[in-house]
């Protein structure tokens, strides 16, 4: 709260990117609707990461694993690693607020 008693109103990174790959920012003091969608996409995109990290293990542990299976493993993995890392910033940087 700021000295005048109103919430601060802050910029958050949002979990999902616009036009072009461009980021996407939600001002407010993180109780409105964009920001509660930004919360459950986050516990989504996280779910589905540790999700994806067990197929992972299971699929290199087969000596069968073909090499486009491992290319869209990885395609996968790292487009799961990009909104993992996107999370990772959005919390830090409200940490710092």
């Amino acid at each position: 709260m700021s000295s005048a008693g109103h919430e601060q109103s802050t910029a958050r990174l949002l979990p999902w990117t616009g036009q072009e790959g461009k980021r996407c920012y939600v001002v407010g003091d993180g109780t409105g609707y964009v920001s509660r969608l930004a919360d459950e996409t986050e516990r989504v995109q996280l779910g589905m990461a540790s999700d994806l990290l067990g197929h992972a293990a299971e699929l290199l542990a087969q000596a069968d694993t073909t090499r486009g299976e491992l290319h869209y493993l990885a395609s996968r993995l790292s487009e799961s690693l990009l909104d993992v890392k996107r999370v990772a910033e959005s919390r830090g940087a409200r940490l710092c607020d």
